[in-house]
């Protein structure tokens, strides 16, 4: 006769083991200090959870190493730890992959192979030679590779917005002093021609 099976008797397929419950008094095993030894900050709660790189409050030692200069700030770009990357491709692969008249957008660029995924950035280049027209989304140009774009018929679409480059204004002592005898000239002449329409 087989047993009846209910709640009393109801038992997994196969035997498990019970995890240990620490610190549930002397009889239990791991009673008392629960497996932490005495005292020490390995012993207090949270202890584990501390930062990687973490030497008990010592200056740690990526501060205490010598740092290379340049720029660290999130502006920098190019150089520093929040530098950014842009993934490549070249005019040349444009024309083998691409008909006249065609639209070329990042998801395109996924499709025709060219680039795995959408995640980075896409800057065009001008190596080799484009003779189709077409339409270039990207957020990257280089000078020449916009230059042939367009000389193809072609047009570009920037997808960050086109950059602007602010040329910084250097004016040495000789340039001030002749932008300055220019200015007085130009005066000059001024006064000139109004004495002479009177």
């Amino acid at each position: 006769m087989t047993e009846r099976i209910d709640l009393s008797n109801l038992k997994p397929a196969q035997p498990r083991q019970e995890r240990k419950r620490i610190g549930r008094g002397l009889g239990s095993g791991k009673g008392r200090y629960s497996g932490r030894g005495i005292k020490g900050q390995k012993s207090r709660a949270g202890s584990h959870k501390l930062p990687a790189g973490f030497e008990g409050g010592q200056m740690p030692i990526d501060m205490r190493l010598g740092k290379l200069r340049g720029n660290t700030s999130a502006d920098a770009r190019a150089i520093g730890p929040f530098r950014t990357y842009s993934q490549p491709v070249n005019l040349r692969d444009l024309e083998d992959r691409f008909e006249a008249g065609a639209e070329v957008t990042p998801d395109s660029l996924v499709a025709a192979g060219l680039l795995k995924n959408t995640k980075t950035d896409i800057k065009i280049l001008a190596s080799g030679d484009l003779t189709k027209k077409l339409v270039v989304s990207a957020h990257g140009f280089s000078k020449t590779a916009r230059q042939r774009i367009e000389a193809a018929g072609g047009s570009i679409v920037w997808l960050k917005g086109e950059p602007v480059f602010r040329a910084k204004a250097r004016k040495t002592k000789k340039r001030r002093a002749t932008a300055e005898a220019e200015e007085a000239g130009d005066v000059a002449e001024s006064i000139e021609a109004e004495e002479a329409s009177e």
